[in-house]
């Protein structure tokens, strides 16, 4: 594997670029492995990258029914944040920004990470008095940089929204986390990739599984659409597919639904938005940033339906266009260029789950809700840790199954500190 540096692409360029090794191998299973991580996107990637750079377990295989990047991860709006209030959540998001700070130079891979703020409006006296509860909370528990802008500031920053006397939402200020901003989700997925098998792990494209072997409280083997596969250890992160998995593995009551939600793009534009902006109120739910080529990336709430389903559809279009034009109507004229969908796995408080399961070689990452790809980093940095020591650390020992049936569960819809329907 070719690592990149300054010197390289000049020394590439002066070659025609023909010195380029492939970014990472497409290898034939091997008949077993330590750890079997069944799910290709940014979670299952981020866990085998760590499980061989934290703790040297390289026999290591990534099994993807698709390719990779062709699941969520390529189908987020690419938000990385940390505001969130409950203490559970504060602290994990926190180290997954921290993480996300030193990603391309730790993967040697530009992630394009782009820290140019988180911008959650707020519409009444109210909402700005609660904004300032939670992001004083933040602040005293290791997020410095969240800070609460009153109009004037708000409008020199972001001078384009709806401020009129008129506006259907009229704006009071904003909560704003200063080190959020977005990252080029396709680059994440590839250089997690590049880094996990130049340490030896063998991801597997075209790799479905369609059967799991279990001896009494153990999985044995996973039977592929590329053969029979044995296991040590198996880690499922396998997002809004996670019920199909846990079927398949025998087990019932997975307190997860699986719903699509959509994600738009734009024409590309000039310059008009250089943060993220979040709207949330009265029922409307809109975010919005613009990205490197452009184009105005937005999203609004889930279809609130269950679904394994990857197709939008006209309801939330509508919904989102209307969202949009009340905040930004400046996007009035602006052509939709393309909208998708992915499948999210919605746990029944909002939280995600990194735990062990009732099979004793068997891992779980999953309900993650609206915080998935945010996460990736430190989802993929303590999955890897739980499945080495066989244990979870403190920094996840909340995210496990049994926190309903104890009563103690982290309700907060993956939204954050700022309100409860912000994506």
């Amino acid at each position: 594997m070719t690592r990149f540096s300054a010197w390289e692409v000049f020394r590439q360029g002066l070659r025609g670029q023909t010195g380029w090794s492939r970014q990472w191998r497409d290898p034939e299973p091997k008949a077993r492995y330590d750890v079997v991580i069944v799910g290709g996107g940014l979670h299952g990637l981020a866990t085998a990258f760590y499980l061989a750079e934290n703790h040297g377990i390289t026999n290591v295989a990534v099994l993807e029914k698709g390719w990779i990047g062709g699941g969520n991860g390529g189908r987020n709006t690419t938000i990385v944040r940390s505001n969130y209030a409950q203490p559970a959540n504060r602290r994990f998001y926190e180290h997954s920004l921290r993480l996300w700070e030193d990603l391309s130079h730790e993967l040697n891979y530009n992630v394009m990470f782009s820290q140019r703020s988180h911008i959650a409006l707020q519409h009444s006296p109210g909402a700005m008095d609660r904004a300032a509860r939670n992001y004083n909370l933040m602040r005293r528990t290791g997020t410095p940089d969240a800070e609460i802008w009153g109009l004037d500031r708000l409008r020199a920053e972001v001078p384009h929204l709806n401020y009129g006397p008129d506006a259907r939402f009229p704006i009071v200020g904003a909560a704003v986390q200063t080190r959020a901003g977005t990252a080029r989700h396709d680059a994440v997925a590839w250089g997690y990739a590049r880094g996990a098998d130049g340490r030896g792990v063998d991801i597997l494209q075209n790799c479905e599984v369609t059967g799991v072997a279990r001896d009494g409280d153990r999985i044995t083997a996973l039977e592929t659409t590329r053969g029979r596969i044995e296991a040590g250890r198996v880690g499922f992160a396998v997002a809004g597919h996670t019920s199909q998995l846990w079927q398949m593995a025998g087990l019932g009551g997975l307190p997860i639904e699986s719903h699509l939600l959509q994600a738009f793009v734009s024409e590309p534009l000039k310059p008009l938005l250089d943060q993220v902006v979040v709207f949330g109120v009265g029922g409307a739910h809109f975010y919005i940033s613009q990205s490197d080529k452009g184009g105005m990336v937005f999203g609004g709430d889930l279809d609130w339906y269950k679904s394994f389903s990857q197709r939008g559809n006209l309801p939330i279009v509508h919904d989102v266009s209307e969202a949009a034009m009340s905040i930004l109507p400046c996007l009035g004229r602006v052509k939709l260029l393309r909208h998708w969908g992915g499948v999210m796995d919605m746990s029944m408080d909002g939280s995600p789950f990194i735990c062990r399961t009732p099979l004793r070689n068997l891992y779980l990452n999953a309900g993650w809700n609206y915080g998935g790809f945010k996460a990736t980093p430190a989802s993929g940095w303590w999955f890897a840790d739980l499945i080495a020591n066989e244990r979870p650390d403190p920094m996840v020992a909340d995210y496990t199954l049994d926190r309903f049936a104890r009563g103690l569960q982290i309700d907060e819809r993956g939204a954050g500190a700022d309100a409860k329907l912000h994506g």
